[in-house]
């Protein structure tokens, strides 16, 4: 049962070694674009604490600060 489904009649070497370059290109893909998001929210964090407090009131009330932190609290769940 086991042999059958990696064999595959022959055609398991090329199977399974297509199906592990896919996943290892999605793993690769997936790590690469978690730490470039990583680096820019440290780049966004280092940026905003720079700030005089009239200026991250007035960031706080833009409507694009609220959409990052909107996105970046999904992305962590």
């Amino acid at each position: 049962m086991i042999n059958d489904i990696i064999y595959m009649n022959g055609y398991g070497i090329y199977v399974w070694s297509a199906f592990s370059f896919t996943m290892l290109s999605f793993l690769t893909l997936y790590t690469i674009i978690k730490i470039q998001m990583v680096k820019e929210e440290l780049k966004f964090n280092q940026k905003f604490a720079n700030l005089a407090a009239n200026k991250v009131n007035s960031a706080k009330n833009q409507k694009i600060y609220r959409e990052i932190l909107n996105n970046s609290s999904i992305s962590k769940i």
